[in-house]
Order: structure tokens, then C-alpha cells, then sequence
């Protein structure tokens, strides 16, 4: 091994050790968010009845098939990884989920508002 690169591989391994050992705090970590909590069917259903929306409409937005959110909301299946952080998201900001299309907030033509807001969404005309 050339003496350079042993040199550098001793000196991270000591700054590793001395972070280990709380002597050093300057190294850069990064600090994931917790995974989302699991969401019932009761939930996804209240979800999707307070944005006023069909199953149909809910799952093209979500980009899943009606199939499967009709299976969440029946209890057969239970949303995982991408689509539970993004059911989450949308439960807090629905906006950043179901509005699409639109310029500076005004809404296209033949959209309707959303429940609780006057965010729209272009499935909603359909």
C-alpha cells in the first residue's frame, strides 16, 4: 500500500475512533426521518371521503391502481414503503398530493375545489 493512502486510512480510522468516543464532533452525519406510521383502512378512507374523491380518482393521484386502494380501505392489504410516506403526506398536506396542473395557484378550467380548501384538482372535473 503506498505510504499516502495508508497515511489517510490511518488518519480516518482515528477520527472515527475519536467521534466513537465522543472526543470529536465536527464529523458530517445525517439523520434519516422515522419511517411513517402504519395508516388502517379506516384512515385511508377518511382520507380519501374528506377530499371528496373517488376511489378512482384517489389512486390515479396516488399513481396505484383502484384495485389496490380498495383493497386498503377492505383491510386486504396495507400501504408500505413509497406509497404509505406519500398517503402521510398527503394527510398533512393534501395540496402537495392532489393539486396538479396548475399555474400560481389558479385552477385550470373544469376543476372543482378541494374539501376544505380552494386548492383544485383536474380529476376532480371527470
Amino acid at each position: 500500500m503506498e505510504d499516502r493512502l495508508f497515511k489517510d486510512l490511518l488518519d480516518a480510522t482515528r477520527e472515527a475512533l475519536a467521534h466513537y468516543k465522543g472526543e470529536k464532533r465536527d464529523l458530517r452525519t445525517t439523520v434519516l426521518p422515522e419511517p411513517p406510521r402504519p395508516m388502517s383502512r379506516i384512515e385511508i378512507h377518511n382520507l380519501r371521503e374528506g377530499l371528496k374523491v373517488s376511489q378512482a380518482v384517489f389512486a390515479k393521484c396516488l399513481n396505484v391502481s383502484t384495485k389496490l386502494v380498495q383493497a386498503w380501505e377492505g383491510g386486504v392489504r396495507r400501504p408500505d414503503g413509497a406509497a404509505l410516506r406519500l398517503l402521510r403526506l398527503a394527510e398533512r398536506a393534501p395540496a402537495l398530493v392532489f393539486t396538479v396542473g396548475t399555474r400560481a395557484g389558479e385552477p385550470r378550467a373544469g376543476t372543482l375545489p378541494l374539501a376544505g380548501g380552494t386548492d383544485t384538482h383536474p380529476y376532480l372535473a371527470k
